[in-house]
C-alpha cells in the first residue's frame, strides 16, 4: 500500500485548506482512510476518518464543524477540507489506510486514536502552517 499526502501550505488564520491523500495498492475500495497530525513537541493525533460503508465519518472534537473528509474511489483519493483554520491547526498532516472490519469500525468510532500504536509505518506528511 502506498500513500501520498499533499495540499499543505502556509495560510492565514480563517483561511481554508484542502488536503488530499492518494491511495494505491489495495485490490478493492474496501478500506478506511484516516488523517492524523503532529504538531512540534506534541504526540500524533487523529483528525478525521472515513470508511467505505454508510457510516458517518469521525472527526476530532476540535475540528467538528470545520472539517470535512470525503473520498473519491474512482480517483483513489481521500480529501480533508479544513475551514476557519487556526494557529493551533499548525502541524504535519499524515494519512493512513487500513483494510478489515475491525479497522473500519474503529475508524468511525475514534479515528484509530486508541489504535495509533498499531498503525505501523508512517509515510511522509504534508506541512500545514497557520500564521498571520
Amino acid at each position: 500500500v502506498q500513500l501520498q499526502a499533499s495540499g499543505g501550505g502556509l495560510v492565514q488564520p480563517g483561511d481554508s485548506l484542502r488536503l488530499s491523500c492518494t491511495v494505491s495498492g489495495f485490490t478493492s475500495d474496501d478500506y478506511a482512510v484516516g488523517w492524523f497530525r503532529q504538531a512540534p513537541g506534541k504526540e500524533r493525533e487523529g483528525v478525521a476518518c472515513i470508511n467505505n460503508s454508510e457510516d458517518s465519518p469521525w472527526y476530532r472534537d476540535s475540528l467538528k464543524g470545520r472539517a470535512t473528509i470525503s473520498r473519491d474511489n474512482a480517483k483513489k483519493t481521500v480529501d480533508l477540507q479544513i475551514d476557519r483554520l487556526k494557529p493551533e491547526d499548525t502541524a504535519i498532516y499524515y494519512c493512513q489506510a487500513k483494510a478489515g472490519r475491525g479497522w473500519d469500525r474503529q475508524c468511525v468510532r475514534d479515528g484509530w486514536s486508541t489504535w495509533i500504536d498499531l498503525i505501523g509505518f508512517w509515510t511522509q506528511g504534508t506541512q500545514v502552517t497557520v500564521s498571520s
